[in-house]
């Protein structure tokens, strides 16, 4: 390990002077940002610019490792407040396209009769069979649901509603509920 780079002897990074942008930036991305970690990334920039704190005094407030406060800084020096977002990871492409969400949203508003289904009610598990048919997408009920509340769409419990395929059900039943006369 080279003297360089032993703790304490590393120079310091300064970071100059905020402009008003780039401060209301900085202070916006600390009041409003849902990532907590991106609070704390600008709250050690602010640290660094305004109360002129080097790497090892800004680690102690924010309870980072050294190397840590300083990658953070760097960074915010190279990109601005886009450097101290998480650079995306890798991972599964997701599943369900745009195109399934908007085929799942469009079947649930059905009725599965009128699909010719044996059924007369949805559930997770029978749109996900039903999907998995039409798209070679299988996902779990889980998932479903999860797609289907961000649609706007929940399933309840049947609400047991009386239907018959006789096209004059409507009108006998209005015939047989009406008060009988005298």
């Amino acid at each position: 390990m080279c003297g360089a780079q032993q703790e304490g002897h590393m120079h310091p990074i300064r970071i100059d002077q905020l402009s008003a942008e780039q401060h209301a930036e900085l202070d916006h991305a600390n009041r409003t940002a849902r990532d907590g970690r991106l609070r704390i990334r600008a709250l050690i920039v602010r640290l660094a610019a305004e109360r002129r704190m080097v790497a090892a005094e800004i680690a102690a407030v924010v309870r980072m490792h050294e190397h840590t406060v300083r990658r953070w800084l760097v960074r915010y020096q190279a990109e601005g407040l886009n450097g101290l977002a998480d650079a995306p990871r890798p991972g599964a492409v997701p599943r369900a396209t745009r195109a399934y969400r908007d085929q799942l949203l469009a079947v649930v508003r059905r009725r599965p009769r009128a699909l010719g289904l044996p059924f007369s009610l949805w559930t997770g598990d029978r749109l996900s069979d039903y999907l998995a048919e039409r798209t070679g997408v299988r996902m779990s009920r889980a998932s479903v649901y999860r797609l289907l509340r961000a649609g706007g769409v929940h399933l309840n419990r049947p609400q047991h509603t009386i239907t018959s395929p006789d096209p004059e059900y409507a009108r006998k039943k209005r015939r047989s509920s009406a008060p009988a006369t005298a």
